[in-house]
């Protein structure tokens, strides 16, 4: 029996549902060049810039900023928005399993993702399962990302969403920790058999 004080269950995207990672297009880009690849991503293309976009700036704009800092990685720059789609190798099979599961069992689904607006518009149709969510929260749409509090209150007022009977998925433990705070119960997602184990463990599956 599902446990009565839970029968919410939100999920983020990338790194849980989607394998996301920049380097699934920059392995090609730079030809298998590891040291190279991981210079790039850690010095130009960083987690803090592309937060940025997370948070609603324009691609147009961030790609331009660093390009004007970076001009000889202009073209790799630019590659991250334009080839945006080869960054997504495709959806997490067995988590999504796993929410199929969840759906099964009448526990509402919804999602607070850290994703720029123009690439998620453009993504969305690739994965058919988004459209099981009762209510998709995107970053870049209302500029602000986790781990800010804000971003978890919006899901919660749009939606009349209870944290206290909700439970929060995401590979991220800052993300995990501010949820927490807010009075969700949380889980750092680590492979989809330990989520299972966990979501089990809470008796939601």
């Amino acid at each position: 029996m599902t446990n009565p004080t839970l029968s919410v269950a939100v999920f983020d995207l990338g790194g849980v549902l989607i394998d996301w990672d920049p380097r699934h297009l920059y392995r090609k880009l730079f030809r298998e060049d590891e040291a190279a690849m991981e210079e790039f991503l850690s010095r130009v293309c960083t987690p803090e810039w592309n937060r940025k976009q997370d948070a609603g700036r324009s691609f147009a704009e961030g790609c331009a900023i660093l390009a004007a800092e970076f001009p000889d990685k202009a073209d790799l720059i630019y590659a991250w928005y334009r080839r945006f789609d080869e960054t997504l190798r495709g959806p997490v099979k067995e988590s999504i399993n796993i929410l199929a599961n969840l759906l099964e069992r009448n526990i509402a689904l919804y999602s607070i993702t850290n994703w720029n607006r123009e690439t998620f518009a453009a993504s969305r149709k690739r994965f058919p399962f988004l459209d099981w969510f009762s209510g998709i929260v995107v970053s870049g749409e209302e500029k602000v990302a986790k781990p800010d509090p804000r971003i978890y209150r919006i899901l919660m007022d749009r939606y009349s969403l209870d944290p206290a009977g909700a439970v929060f998925v995401d590979d991220s433990p800052e993300n995990v920790e501010a949820a927490e705070k807010l009075g969700f119960t949380g889980i750092v997602f680590s492979s989809p058999e330990d989520l299972r184990r966990r979501l089990k463990s809470l008796n939601l599956l």
